[in-house]
């Protein structure tokens, strides 16, 4: 759920508070006075610091899909030896 800052135009207290973007928040949490402003905020992003050996962006998932496709051939070239008939 995102954050958001607002001010309140009677007490001048600023507050944040969570909540989905289609909602809004009603009135001032700490006076109740329900003039507020939703302040520009700067939204915050989390980033992955576990990198390992400086790997690229998707180079785990091109290791995965060249780790299956091998597994698939294998599995393919195993229903070729079998006498398959299809019913």
């Amino acid at each position: 759920m995102p954050r958001y800052r607002y001010s309140c135009f009677l007490c001048n207290e600023e507050f944040t508070v969570i909540h989905s973007w289609s909602e809004t928040q009603e009135g001032c949490v700490k006076c109740g006075h329900n003039e507020i402003k939703k302040l520009v905020s700067v939204p915050h992003v989390a980033k992955n610091n576990e990198v390992e050996d400086d790997k690229k962006v998707g180079q785990t998932t091109k290791e995965y899909i060249e780790a299956n496709r091998e597994i698939l051939e294998q599995q393919k070239q195993d229903e070729k030896r079998e006498n398959y008939e299809p019913t």
